[in-house]
């Protein structure tokens, strides 16, 4: 492998795309100090502000294209999309050649399809990672032109046949780093409705606080909102006098996670991954719309653990979810139980995996 190795990381959108993809950057980036072969990692992404924010935070340049996806989306929005396809393809191109990336890692999302398949047409080795137990749309539709593809899921080997490497999920260290943790005065429960927050968990969240008002010990919350709710949720637990710690975005999951007794979460592939990571009890309400129900799936196998429990959005009530945070600070044990189960799903070495895979093809190359 000759020095300067160009890796170019395909990640936007959602924290889902993004965390997992920075894991591996961070993997690479540490073997290159450690190494005579350096690593020239960037990323390209989309004009959204969440990876404008923690892509250059994390050291690493991102380049920006204009992108929208197709799926899911109906009428005069679909053709206002489709038109973006061009200039995509068009920058894309630019980049590939500009950069010259000895490798292409892809994590999904409607912005890795033209870039993966641009630089598969280039005789570029693409590896993706699949996350989720379920593929999504565009993951499914780049299975025959991939080189590789890295698995979070055992069942999810199939769709990709010997292109298929179960690495698991990759987590940033810092949660493998958090120590197990027994329920604390008061209980601390984290609410996180993915990266952009989720409205429906927030109200269910805000409704529910007067009922869990009187509990012995009492409770704090740590909830991330989201941008949009984020005044409404704040005003809400002030005028409840509930302890509570409001952001609209966390940056340091790790941090909060390694002070939560439960999670309410939704169940992206990420949140789940960090969940296990971290050793939490969770309970995950799955995102309905989600893409092919993937993160239906991802609470299931979670669940199907002892890892966590579902509450389906169609059953989130206010009463319905008091009753299941009330019936776990009930029990200490459950919820030791549960945590022990969670850490038995984490693959400390996903990145560290997926990172030798890059490395592979970066050497034949």
């Amino acid at each position: 492998m000759r020095e300067g190795t160009r890796i170019l990381m395909v990640a936007g959108g959602t924290g889902g795309h993004i965390f997992p993809a920075l894991a591996v950057a961070e993997e690479l980036r540490a073997r290159g100090k450690l190494g005579i072969t350096g690593y020239a990692i960037e990323f390209l992404g989309t004009h959204r502000p969440l990876e404008a924010k923690l892509i250059p935070a994390a050291g690493f340049r991102l380049r920006v294209v204009d992108a929208a996806g197709l799926k899911g989306i109906g009428g005069i929005q679909w053709l206002r999309n489709l038109l973006v396809l061009p200039r995509t393809a068009i920058a894309v191109a630019r980049i590939l050649r500009e950069f010259q990336p000895q490798v292409v890692v892809g994590v999904g999302g409607y912005l890795a399809g033209p870039v993966m398949l641009e630089a598969a047409l280039g005789d570029i080795p693409t590896i993706l990672i699949e996350p989720n137990a379920r593929p999504g749309f565009t993951n499914r539709l780049l299975a025959p032109m991939v080189r590789a593809a890295a698995v979070g899921f055992p069942e999810t080997a199939q769709l990709y046949g010997e292109k298929a490497r179960v690495t698991g999920h990759p987590v940033r260290r810092a949660f493998f780093e958090i120590p197990p943790h027994r329920p604390t005065t008061p209980f601390t429960v984290l609410v996180v409705g993915g990266s952009q927050g989720s409205r429906a968990i927030n109200h269910a969240v805000m409704e529910c606080v007067p009922l869990l008002a009187r509990e012995p010990g009492g409770i704090r919350f740590i909830h991330q909102t989201g941008e949009h709710d984020y005044n409404e949720v704040r005003k809400t637990y002030q005028e409840g006098s509930a302890l509570a710690e409001v952001r609209a975005f966390i940056e340091d999951m790790a941090g909060v996670l390694a002070q939560a007794d439960l999670v309410v979460s939704r169940a992206g592939a990420t949140a789940v991954a960090e969940l296990a990571a971290a050793g939490r009890a969770a309970l995950l309400i799955p995102f309905p719309g989600a893409t092919d129900q993937h993160q239906l799936e991802n609470a299931r196998a979670m669940e199907q653990a002892g890892a966590a429990r579902v509450i389906m959005q169609s059953e989130l009530t206010p009463e319905r979810l008091a009753g299941e945070i009330r019936e776990l600070m009930a029990s200490p044990a459950t919820l030791e139980q549960m945590e022990t189960c969670a850490r038995c799903l984490a693959r400390p070495d996903a990145a560290a995996c997926i990172a030798d895979i890059v490395e592979d093809f970066a050497s034949r190359g």
